[in-house]
């Protein structure tokens, strides 16, 4: 390949939808149609990205199906300073707490700084979400706890449930927010809110329109990790959180997760790639049990 390129993932902002982010700070912008194409260098390995900014001082090998890309040193070096693995607790920023939903029987709690607005859920792939109160770090937590020990509400849901489930969601922005208003209910009922918590009315925001999910085709598979030589091509339909759905040779839908692609060294993907070609590993996208009988309850 004459040139190469290095993905730093895919990035969201608010309004702005998503992109591509490359190292060196180039973005490639993702519209619906656009065609997704590119090619792992031959004899190239995947390489650790390293943390907190700072390249990996022995520019260590990972495995291809890791989705951090990090080596053992420098994932425990980019936890060390996480707000989501709860090692920092001088945080002077105010920090959102919110509900997100996924799917039917699928919402968690979390907390974002409010100055990042919704960009934490559009990265998670959140298909309607809303705030519950804002306030300091510490207080954020402590509600965060409050409504996961109260509710029983996780504060995290697998990425493979979340795609397994999204060609297959209720239609109407009421129907997706149902659950959230409930549950909204029911945290505010609660006793034992942090006072320096401000807390927020339910309002509904709805990412159905921004992931591209109206019309969209169940997947057929997800890549599993890239490998040398492959070559992805195929036509963007959808995006939530790190996910690109493509169109691909024989009519069907993969779904690609863009943190395999960091690490690797891409190029273009020449002559003979075509319009969707895959030669990567693939592995069937089954839904969960439990999402699915929801599913069955609800069509």
């Amino acid at each position: 390949m004459a040139e190469v390129w290095k993905c730093a993932g895919l990035r969201w902002a608010a309004g702005s939808g998503s992109a591509l982010v490359w190292e060196g700070g180039r973005t490639s912008p993702l519209t619906w149609g656009k065609r997704v194409a590119f090619a792992v260098a031959e004899g190239g390995v995947r390489t650790c990205v390293g943390a907190r900014g700072h390249p990996c001082p022995v520019r260590a090998s990972v495995p291809g199906r890791s989705t951090g890309a990090r080596c053992e040193e420098c994932a425990r070096l980019d936890r060390a300073h996480s707000v989501a693995a709860d090692t920092i607790a001088d945080d002077p920023r105010p920090y959102h707490v919110y509900l997100a939903w996924f799917g039917p029987g699928m919402i968690k709690v979390g907390i974002t700084a409010v100055e990042r607005g919704s960009a934490r859920l559009l990265e998670q792939g959140a298909v309607c979400f809303t705030w519950l109160g804002a306030g300091p770090l510490m207080a954020a937590r402590r509600t965060e706890e409050l409504l996961r020990a109260a509710l029983d509400v996780p504060d995290r849901i697998p990425y493979a449930e979340k795609r397994a489930v999204r060609a297959a969601l209720p239609g109407t922005a009421e129907e997706r927010s149902a659950e959230l208003a409930g549950l909204h209910a029911r945290a505010g009922a609660l006793a034992g809110w942090p006072e320096s918590l401000e807390r927020e009315p339910y309002r509904p925001f709805d990412h159905w329109a921004v992931f591209g999910l109206d019309g969209l085709p169940p997947a057929t598979g997800q890549v599993s990790e890239l490998v040398p030589g492959a070559v992805v091509a195929g036509e963007l339909v959808a995006a939530a959180g790190p996910d690109l759905h493509l169109a691909v040779d024989g009519g069907g839908v993969v779904v690609l997760d863009t943190r395999l692609m960091t690490g690797w060294e891409l190029g273009a993907a020449r002559g003979g790639a075509g319009t969707g070609r895959l030669t990567v590993p693939i592995r069937e996208l089954r839904v969960p049990r439990a999402a699915a009988d929801v599913q069955e309850g609800l069509f």
